[in-house]
């Protein structure tokens, strides 16, 4: 019968279908625990009424399954107790209220009158590039701010709303994406809001949103070990039927948005690419310096739009994108874009780096224009000196591996001559492989004094604080550790850079695609990166000596380390 239906609707029946097998599951579990309350009703009912007879093992086995149906009832009052209680998990977000971004609350809601469905509740943002639907009628969604984890006596709401679900946009949407764009991005999305209103659906959504939040609940609490049990196996009972629920539901949904601007979607779903490519390279490059230093960049959408447009410049693949600019971008929907960059900033810092949740002496915001003072110079000279430290180190004591010995009466001054005579010559890979360890454990050690420290600060933090978010660790940390060579070369470039600030006039600066990159004359210089590989991966100093020579660089002169 479904295959003779079409449309969204054979969607929202493969869901529904689905959506049903889930709650057979719910019955069949809510049967399985009924059971030895129906043995022992059959039981006292057939003694009473004289069919069975009284005494002997008749009785016995009445008072035994009495027993167990009380036993039985105690443990699966429980363990519904704990699945309908418990707080499902909710993405981290920036709420959007409807007087901070009028206009995008009517483009919502007129392309929910477009697709004939029912409008989300409400409107939020994620630091991300995704967007997609979330139920959050859970009474404990309703209270308070971390009301749901407060002290017995607290209030909360005690019935479950109805309300729709809510819509979470990626904010480098509303940033790159013009209006048109957004629009024809978000309708199967907003299409999504027809199913999700359907009682099975919603109902089975519930159920399996409660095991989930219920398994977390139970996990490392010996007392609830059953509770965890039981739900652990009725999800994976009912794992398959949701999938298949969902992906019902997301066909239907992208069924009934074919009548809305079905041809620029295919357009945004080309800017949703190259929104993701500039995002995650402007996070690892350009946001996760800053964040290492103690500074979070305030305007991490905007800066992904300065990302985009110099990837449209450079990349031939990319043209044509930048003439969109302009166009209305989707962000003028916003009664105050730089404030929901902010808070959408911060809020990605402390999902991917485990920042804290608030701005503090160690932890400040930072502007694009004052990022090659505040991050860049800071980074290049913090790395020289724990370069020179480390030099120290491996010149005083005996090395981990032979390595070539320093020169006699050698100056331990922070030049970038004492770094060119100890990693030069055929005899100094080792030299380069033992530094590149010790750099590798004192970043380590660093690493470590900082979870410490978020550690205490989240340990300090006020109860109400959102578990999924002020956690000991990021959500979704960026970049994996690096090897000792890849340690080395950037600490040798940030000498080297150094140097030329300080002797050859050069300044810091930030390309968006690069992060940190030194500026001569007002230009980059990317081919400092070959010659710092040339010396440490094969000991020739040439190619970095000739480029010392070619802008001015004078290696014998110390450099500022602080």
């Amino acid at each position: 019968m479904i295959g003779l239906v079409a449309g969204p609707e054979a969607g929202v029946l493969v869901a529904r279908a689905q959506a049903l097998a889930v709650l057979r599951i719910r019955s069949a579990a809510l049967a399985v625990a009924l059971l030895p309350a129906a043995a022992a009703a059959v039981l006292a009912a057939g003694i009473a009424m004289g069919r069975i007879p009284d005494g002997g093992a008749w009785s016995a086995a009445r008072w035994a399954f009495t027993g167990a149906a009380v036993l039985a009832l105690a443990l699966a009052a429980t363990v519904a107790a704990v699945v309908v209680r418990a707080r499902p998990a909710l993405s981290p977000t920036v709420p959007i209220a409807e007087e901070k971004a009028p206009d995008l609350y009517r483009l919502v809601r007129d392309l929910a009158e477009r697709l004939e469905v029912p409008a989300p509740s409400a409107l939020a943002l994620t630091p991300d590039c995704d967007s997609w639907l979330e139920d959050r009628t859970h009474p404990a969604h309703g209270a308070p701010h971390g009301a749901a984890n407060g002290p017995p006596g607290a209030r909360r709401p005690r019935r479950r709303s109805t309300a729709a679900p809510v819509l979470v946009i990626g904010s480098p949407f509303l940033w790159w994406m013009r209006v048109a764009e957004l629009r024809a991005l978000l309708a199967p999305v907003v299409a999504g809001t027809g199913p999700s209103a359907h009682p099975d659906i919603a109902a089975a959504r519930r159920f399996v949103r409660g095991l989930d939040a219920a398994v977390a609940v139970a996990a490392g609490r010996p007392a609830l070990a059953f509770v965890g049990g039981v739900a652990r196996l009725l999800l994976h009972s009912c794992r398959g039927h949701a999938a298949e629920m969902e992906r019902g539901v997301a066909a239907a949904a992208s069924e009934r948005a074919q009548s809305v601007d079905y041809g620029l979607r295919i357009v945004a779903q080309e800017q949703v690419g190259l929104a993701y490519a500039g995002w995650d390279r402007l996070l690892n490059r350009v946001a996760l310096p800053a964040w290492r230093m103690g500074r979070w960049p305030s305007r991490l959408d905007a800066g992904v739009v300065s990302a985009l447009t110099e990837l449209s410049r450079r990349d031939r693949l990319a043209e044509g994108f930048a003439s969109r600019l302009g166009e209305r971008p989707a962000c003028d929907l916003l009664e105050e874009p730089g404030a929901i960059d902010e808070a959408a900033s911060l809020l990605a810092a402390r999902l991917f780096h485990g920042a804290p949740p608030d701005t503090g002496p160690d932890w400040l915001p930072v502007a694009w224009s004052q990022y090659p003072e505040e991050v860049v110079d800071r980074k290049w000279r913090l790395e020289a000196a724990r370069l020179h430290r480390v030099l120290d180190v491996v010149d005083a004591l005996p090395p981990l591996t032979p390595v070539l010995a320093a020169p006699a009466g050698m100056a331990t001054a922070p030049t970038v001559a004492r770094v060119l005579e100890r990693l030069a010559g055929p005899a100094a890979g080792g030299l380069a492989e033992e530094l590149g360890a010790r750099l590798g454990a004192e970043v380590a050690r660093e690493a470590a004094q900082e979870a410490l420290t978020a550690q205490q600060r989240a340990f300090g933090a006020a109860a109400t604080a959102e578990p999924w978010v002020d956690g000991l660790a990021p959500l979704f940390p960026l970049q994996p550790p690096r090897s000792g060579r890849e340690l080395l070369a950037d600490h040798v470039t940030a000498m080297v850079c150094c140097a030329a600030v300080d002797t050859a006039g050069a300044a810091p600066g930030l390309d968006w695609l690069d992060g940190p990159a030194l500026l001569v004359g007002g230009a980059r210089r990317p081919d400092l990166a070959r010659t710092v590989l040339s010396l440490i991966e094969d000991g020739d100093d040439a190619p970095l000596r000739a480029w010392l020579g070619e802008v001015g660089v004078r290696p014998e002169k110390p450099v500022r380390l602080v």
